[in-house]
């Protein structure tokens, strides 16, 4: 029979053990649409940096890939697409519109990144879009960690002096780090929100 003192020191520990878990253990899902390979690498950084900041678990899907069952398992949602005529791809846009309702994604942390052909080719107005759609859901959105990247992560693709001819789909570093501190303060935040520190 176990005593009193050796219960109350082992529901001690596991509460310890559960409280840890859930300040550090937080789901960050990583959505995409990619059609020439660009968006995937950004979402692929994005989904590096919430894992170096988090010990808990990381999806990285594409839309197609995503079910609801993904987005409630979720504590943290990022998601990104191409720009097409300074709106979010039309597959991140039928996706958006069919999140569960009736409160279910309320205080996730939600964060958008997106990939556009040139300089001031509608990259903050692609992510607006998708930070509107997730103020819709009554969802708590961020941005990136610095005022260089307030609306998300963005990357320029195909203007210069951010190609490159040898590889392809190529995403200039610089771009690629920001997808990276997106990633990692996602999961921070989620983190701090769950913790409440």
């Amino acid at each position: 029979m176990i005593g009193r003192t050796t219960m109350g020191i082992f529901l001690s520990a596991l509460f310890v053990c559960l409280h840890s878990a859930s300040v550090l253990g937080q789901n960050v899902l990583v959505v995409y649409y990619s059609e020439g390979g660009h968006t995937q690498a950004m979402a692929e950084a994005v989904a590096r940096g919430a894992r170096a900041a988090s010990d808990g678990e990381v999806r990285l899907l594409s839309v197609d890939e995503t079910s609801a069952d993904d987005l409630l398992w979720a504590d943290a949602v990022i998601v990104g697409t191409p720009v097409y005529a300074a709106n979010v791809a039309a597959p991140v846009q039928e996706f958006l519109s069919h999140w569960p309702w009736e409160g279910r994604m309320k205080d996730k942390i939600g964060a958008g990144f997106v990939t556009g052909g040139g300089i001031s080719a509608g990259e903050e107005l692609a992510q607006l879009n998708i930070l509107h759609s997730m103020l819709i859901y009554n969802m708590i959105v961020v941005g990136g960690p610095t005022w260089t990247e307030a609306f998300g992560a963005s990357a320029v693709t195909l203007e210069e002096p951010f190609t490159d001819t040898r590889e392809q789909p190529w995403i200039d570093p610089r771009f690629l780090a920001k997808g990276v501190a997106l990633g990692e303060r996602v999961a921070q935040l989620a983190a701090r929100l769950e913790g409440g520190d």
